[in-house]
């Protein structure tokens, strides 16, 4: 009807504004902590599944945030960086496994270890260390690169590294350098 035509018009408004102002802050906090690189997860989405109108709110637009923060970014000479999605959320970053997700507060999670920690905060730093450890890893020679990989496993499956992992491999190239 005319009338959730005109609602649906106004949403889709206020969710371009929403985006707006998100990549706006994104890349003014950014830039107010002197960072050079902006690291998104890379969330591939195929379009809108026909028949759920609910998904029209819940693709949340975030295509167009990440794109606006690009071209903000370099605008101001920060380069924006891309990593794989899978498990970032799931895996801890202390590197004891999985993680199940509070049942009374869900922005809280479990580690295997038993210790309760913050889902974003935990993804984030898996995030983070997923792009620390391709930028580490791409410029090294392959026999280098293969060496530094059997010390630490983890880090050849991109989709299974976390920041433990990260840390480990600084550790073995600070070993690999002074030998």
């Amino acid at each position: 009807s005319a009338q959730s035509r005109g609602r649906w018009a106004y949403t889709k408004r206020l969710n371009i504004e929403l985006g707006r102002k998100i990549a706006g802050a994104i890349v003014k906090n950014a830039e107010e902590n002197h960072a050079d690189v902006i690291v998104f997860e890379y969330l591939e989405m195929q379009g809108k599944i026909s028949g759920k109108k609910k998904q029209k709110l819940h693709l949340w637009r975030k295509r167009d945030i990440q794109k606006r923060c690009e071209h903000q970014a370099h605008r101001k000479g920060m380069r924006v960086s891309r990593v794989c999605a899978w498990n970032t959320s799931s895996l801890a970053y202390d590197g004891s496994g999985s993680v199940s997700r509070d049942p009374k507060n869900h922005s809280l999670c479990v580690f295997q270890t038993g210790k309760r920690y913050s889902c974003d905060l935990s993804a984030s730093y898996n995030i983070g260390a997923r792009y620390f450890i391709r930028e580490l890893l791409k410029p090294l020679p392959v026999t280098e690169r293969s060496l530094l990989e059997a010390k630490v496993p983890s880090v050849k499956r991109r989709t299974s590294c976390v920041y433990a992992d990260l840390k480990e491999l600084h550790l073995q190239m600070e070993i690999l350098k002074t030998a």
